[in-house]
């Protein structure tokens, strides 16, 4: 006889491990303790982790080995929590007579839309191997595009948040003791000055009001950003305005939405289908409500490029270009070449900005500290004068 833990999603799946230890299990049950709890924050797959998976998924496949000992392999050796739980459930119930794509679908939290119908596709066609192959090519090139806009917004964000907190600081240590220095003298003082003075009282005697507030708004834009969708679009709409990296945002939704559609109808994706899916997984809600209105456009008989052509999202070179493939019977050859294009277009202004970006954050650095340290020494100059 023997009593021990074994790890599993399902009662099923537990029996089938101790059966393969040679051991036959006589009585099960779930462990309430929190110390056999894995603890996980969120329970999604990270983005990274999912990219290295659908290679090696791909690669598995194309060398000839089967879908269960593939997602046996591959679920052994990950690092991500989530996604080993998500394929050991895939696993099981394959072996139970679930085809692949039915038992991903089983599991959205770990597998996207996006992979359950290209893989259903692939299993449809019998090209499950190149369907694979498109997806990891396609996941990856979304990734390396979404790193490289991450990189370079990250740049100007973590600065302005050090020129907000050396600022904070300056205000709340150095300029309380020159204040009453200047008050004691009791000289005529600059306009900048008072500015200056006058926000590094109201910081000390109301620091933690601002804190609250600036709490309550951050908590409130986390609620309505999630939870309303007015409030979503709007922001979105409103990055998708701002100059320089507005237009970097545009170039990266529109690449991302071109790869995937490409990648959806060259695996045999019907088209209806595949802008559903692009719709829920393009990540911006205001090039999603123009994919909307393509689709309805083409279940009304119209085409797929006339709402493009409507909406300023969508340059000119989009929209002659996916007409020109919708004419030609090219529509998903079209399709990538404008990812490709996208892609490599937001590269070049990526690398333009990172060398535009470093020089103009620095002045604006300099511009604010500077301004706090001038409020300070113009006084002082005046007074060493009049002495």
């Amino acid at each position: 006889m023997k009593k021990g833990i074994v790890d599993a999603t399902n009662k099923q799946m537990a029996i089938t491990r101790l059966r393969s230890q040679g051991i036959n299990p006589r009585e099960i049950e779930e462990s309430k303790s929190i110390l056999h709890k894995e603890l996980a924050l969120g329970g999604k797959v990270k983005n990274q982790d999912f990219v290295i998976y659908s290679r090696q998924f791909a690669t598995l496949i194309r060398a000839g080995v089967s879908i269960l000992e593939s997602t046996k392999i591959l679920a052994e050796q990950t690092s991500s929590k989530p996604l080993k739980k998500g394929l050991q459930a895939v696993e099981e119930d394959v072996r139970s007579g679930l085809t692949f794509s039915d038992a991903a679908a089983k599991n959205p939290k770990v597998f996207p839309a996006l992979f359950v119908n290209m893989i259903r596709a692939g299993e449809a066609t019998g090209n499950l191997d190149e369907s694979l192959e498109r997806l990891a090519f396609s996941y990856e090139k979304q990734f390396n595009l979404k790193k490289k806009v991450q990189s370079t917004l990250a740049y100007p964000i973590v600065l302005l948040f050090l020129t907000i907190v050396v600022s904070v600081f300056m205000m709340l240590t150095i300029v309380p003791q020159f204040v009453s220095m200047f008050e004691d003298m009791g000289a005529e003082l600059p306009t900048i000055t008072k500015v200056v003075m006058g926000i590094s009282v109201s910081l000390q005697s109301s620091w933690y009001i601002y804190a609250i507030l600036l709490l309550i708004v951050a908590i409130l834009f986390n609620f309505l950003y999630k939870n309303n969708v007015k409030f979503n679009y709007s922001i979105h709409l409103l990055l998708l305005r701002v100059p320089v990296f507005g237009k970097l945002l545009q170039k990266s939704a529109i690449a991302r939405m071109t790869r995937t559609l490409s990648s959806l109808f060259s695996s045999s994706v019907p088209i209806l289908q595949a802008l559903t899916i692009v719709e829920k997984v393009i990540g911006n809600p205001v090039v999603a409500r123009v994919v909307k209105e393509s689709r309805s456009s083409l279940e009304q008989g119209s085409t797929l490029s006339a709402p493009l052509a409507k909406s300023w999202i969508f340059p000119p070179l989009v929209t002659q270009m996916t007409s020109i493939g919708e004419s030609t019977g090219s529509l998903d050859y079209m399709l990538e070449k404008i990812a490709d294009f996208y892609e490599d277009d937001v590269d070049r202004t990526v690398d333009a900005l990172k060398s535009l970006i470093e020089p103009l954050m620095i002045v604006f650095l300099a511009a604010i500290i500077g301004t706090i340290v001038m409020a300070i020494m113009i006084p002082m100059f005046s007074m060493y004068e009049q002495i």
